[in-house]
């Protein structure tokens, strides 16, 4: 997976979760849930939905991984392929 590809993505499942939020206003390196605003069930919400989209399993472990656009896109290249 691309990294445009992971951003759309992201993009996509954020507007059911927090339609207000504008991803373009967000660092890559930029912590999402405080960028952002997310509550922890928003981050959760979030990483089920790019499980749901991609299939690729995400054990909680690996959370700490997706907590900026720059490690979803890392993240998602290496087990989304």
């Amino acid at each position: 997976m691309t990294r445009q590809e992971t951003l759309a993505l992201v993009a996509e499942v954020l507007g059911g979760i927090a339609p207000e939020a504008d991803l373009s206003a967000v660092a890559g390196d930029a912590d999402l849930r405080e960028a952002l605003d997310l509550d922890s069930m928003d981050f959760q919400n979030l990483v089920a939905g790019l499980h749901e989209r991609t299939g690729a399993p995400i054990p909680e472990a690996d959370y700490p991984r997706l907590l900026t656009l720059d490690g979803m896109a890392a993240y998602f290249a290496e087990v989304a392929g």
